[in-house]
């Protein structure tokens, strides 16, 4: 992407965050990355809650992380506890690209089973980056509650995380596959399929589960 002389202003692309053309404001956030100054980094926090296009708050994202750890922790974990459901999203995506361990504790489990999917989905790949040594079985734990929920989209992210986490997950998933709720059951079993074949399709192993389901198995036990 090329720079204008208008773009290398750091002041000017701060204001032209604001532009109603969504090329103009992902120049902006371009221009200012690569511009760091302690100055920007509310600003940054505070479009990103509204900033209606994808690629934009993406690269909103990539400016904050050109920033120092310093300056943007804090205003981020702010924002996870936001009204706005966008806010809380995107703070937590864009914790999850700075992955500091030090953000760990603003991913609750209250955050990690939020109402709205988006920003529960950004809290599971967020909490699977930041989660410490040790602490990989508890949050296996709080994910698996969330086993069910949503349509493909959600339930694929959830599996994600949980496969991500490995070996802590084998049991949680193990119990969820007798739940009492068929769709827990069938997307714990889809989890397990993934955790074993990483690279088969979720489609593909949660249309299975659901047969298995509904035959009233719970598939093999184990690993």
């Amino acid at each position: 992407m090329t720079m204008t002389s208008q773009d290398a202003d750091p002041m000017r692309a701060l204001r032209a965050l604001e532009d109603g053309r969504a090329s103009v404001r992902l120049r902006a956030a371009l221009a200012v990355g690569s511009a760091p100054d302690p100055r920007f980094v509310d600003k940054l926090v505070e479009r990103s809650a509204i900033e209606p296009e994808f690629f934009v708050r993406d690269m909103l994202t990539w400016a904050l992380t050109r920033h120092p750890v310093s300056l943007t922790l804090d205003r981020l974990v702010g924002e996870v506890r936001s009204e706005r459901p966008q806010a809380r999203s995107q703070a937590l995506h864009t914790l999850s690209k700075i992955g500091d361990r030090r953000a760990w504790p603003a991913i609750t489990r209250a955050v990690l089973s939020d109402a709205d999917d988006e920003v529960a989905r950004s809290a599971w790949r967020t909490a699977v980056v930041l989660v410490p040594d040790g602490e990989e079985p508890a949050l296996a734990a709080v994910l698996a509650t969330q086993l069910g929920r949503g349509d493909r989209e959600t339930q694929l992210s959830l599996s994600r995380a949980l496969v991500a986490l490995g070996e802590p997950v084998v049991e949680v998933l193990d119990a969820a596959t007798t739940a009492p709720a068929p769709h827990v059951r069938a997307h714990a079993l889809a989890t397990r399929q993934l955790l074993r074949d990483p690279d088969a399709g979720f489609a593909a192993a949660i249309e299975e589960a659901k047969r298995v389901v509904a035959l009233g198995g719970s598939g093999p036990g184990g690993r």
